[in-house]
């Protein structure tokens, strides 16, 4: 199967994903129900996307122009493959 290059699908398969984020988030709040879970569970959410955000857009155009990424394991990978000086 190759990429997914029609814009519809493409939205689509974001509007999954934050559906998906979403009812799994539900699904975790109904089954430990606390203001602090309600207060935590955004700052995880949001510290892991920016977490993949520094791992590929900022490596790949601020730290080394040359990595190109392909999932997080290319990126366990390149950092432990990649010179020491940098």
């Amino acid at each position: 199967m190759g990429d997914i290059h029609n814009p519809k699908l493409l939205y689509l398969k974001g509007a999954l994903f934050v559906a998906l984020g979403l009812l799994t988030s539900a699904l975790i709040i109904m089954d430990h129900p606390s203001w602090r879970l309600v207060a935590l569970l955004p700052i995880t959410i949001w510290a892991f996307a920016r977490a993949y955000y520094f791992a590929f857009y900022v490596v790949q155009h601020y730290v080394d122009d040359g990595f190109k990424f392909a999932g997080l394991l290319s990126f366990l990978r390149y950092l432990l493959k990649r010179p020491k000086s940098q």
